[in-house]
């Protein structure tokens, strides 16, 4: 599978912590309010191994599809990782932490994406 669209690569990221069992996947189209990015994916996991094991998977997912992220914070901690591919940035949170920073408020401006469109379009 080519990763050469934005709505590509928000795929795939989205299939690999659905794959998983990342909880609360979000998709946020906020291309028309920013230039950081095209998508924000925001999901959660229930511990600081967790959240740490959901990066790992997308990372080692990615890379096998020739994709690195440009950066990756937040992972010494853990509470909140954030992973910067370029047009897609993802947001893998503890859910206390994914409360407190609200970031679907904060982007309210933004398009909801269905993710079943990701999951539907799954290779077998």
């Amino acid at each position: 599978m080519s990763l050469d669209s934005p709505k590509d690569l928000c795929g795939a990221i989205v299939r690999s912590l659905d794959n998983h069992k990342a909880t609360d996947i979000k998709v946020i189209d906020v291309h028309a309010l920013t230039s950081i990015a095209d998508y924000f994916v925001i999901a959660e996991g229930t511990s600081s191994t967790q959240v740490r094991s959901f990066t790992d998977y997308v990372e080692f997912d990615l890379k096998e599809q020739g994709v690195e992220p440009l950066r990756t914070e937040g992972y010494r901690n853990s509470s909140w990782v954030l992973m910067d591919y370029g047009c897609v940035v993802v947001h893998v949170f503890m859910q206390e932490t994914r409360d407190f920073y609200n970031l679907e408020h904060l982007w309210k401006d933004g398009v909801d994406v269905d993710i079943a469109e990701f999951l539907e379009n799954t290779e077998k």
